[in-house]
C-alpha cells in the first residue's frame, strides 16, 4: 500500500496528463482537422491507460480529496487563453509537466513503469516538435501575454 500523500501526487498528474493530452486531441480532431497528430496523441494517451490499469492508480484515485485540496483553486492567469493553439500549447506544457512528476514518483514505485513513463515523455517532446515545426505559431500568444 502506498503512502496516501504519494498516490494524491500520482492521482493528481495521471489526471492532468490525460486531460491535457485529450485537449490536444480534440485541437487536432475538430479545430486543426490533422487526423495523423490526433492519431499521435492518441497513442501517447493510450500508453498511459496501460499504467492505469495498475492497481498503484486504483490506490491513487481511492485516495484522492478533491474537496481538501489546497491547489483545486486556481488564479485567474489559469483562464486567459488568447487562442485555440494557445490552449494547444498549454496544455502540451501540462501533460510534459504531468509526466515528468509521474516518472519521479514511480521510481518510488516501480522502476520498470518509471522507465515506460519516461519513454511516453520523450514520445510526447517528440510530438511537440511536430507539431511546433507543423504550427510554427502555436505558442506566440504566449510571449505577447508576458
Amino acid at each position: 500500500m502506498l503512502d496516501k500523500s504519494i498516490s494524491r501526487v500520482i492521482d493528481a498528474n495521471f489526471n492532468r496528463c490525460k486531460e491535457g493530452l485529450r485537449v490536444a486531441e480534440d485541437v487536432f480532431r475538430f479545430v486543426l482537422c490533422d487526423d495523423n497528430l490526433r492519431r499521435k496523441v492518441r497513442s501517447i494517451r493510450h500508453h498511459l491507460d496501460d499504467i492505469a490499469s495498475d492497481k498503484t492508480i486504483r490506490e491513487a484515485i481511492a485516495s484522492r480529496d478533491s474537496k481538501q485540496d489546497i491547489g483545486r483553486n486556481f488564479d485567474s492567469l489559469e483562464v486567459k487563453r488568447a487562442d485555440v493553439r494557445d490552449i494547444l500549447y498549454i496544455n502540451l506544457q501540462r501533460a510534459k509537466e504531468s509526466l515528468r512528476v509521474l516518472e519521479e514518483f514511480f521510481k518510488l514505485i516501480s522502476k520498470r513503469k518509471a522507465s515506460t513513463i519516461k519513454k511516453i515523455r520523450y514520445q510526447t517532446y517528440t510530438l511537440e516538435k511536430q507539431i511546433l515545426l507543423k504550427y510554427p505559431h502555436s505558442h506566440s500568444s504566449r510571449k505577447k501575454n508576458k
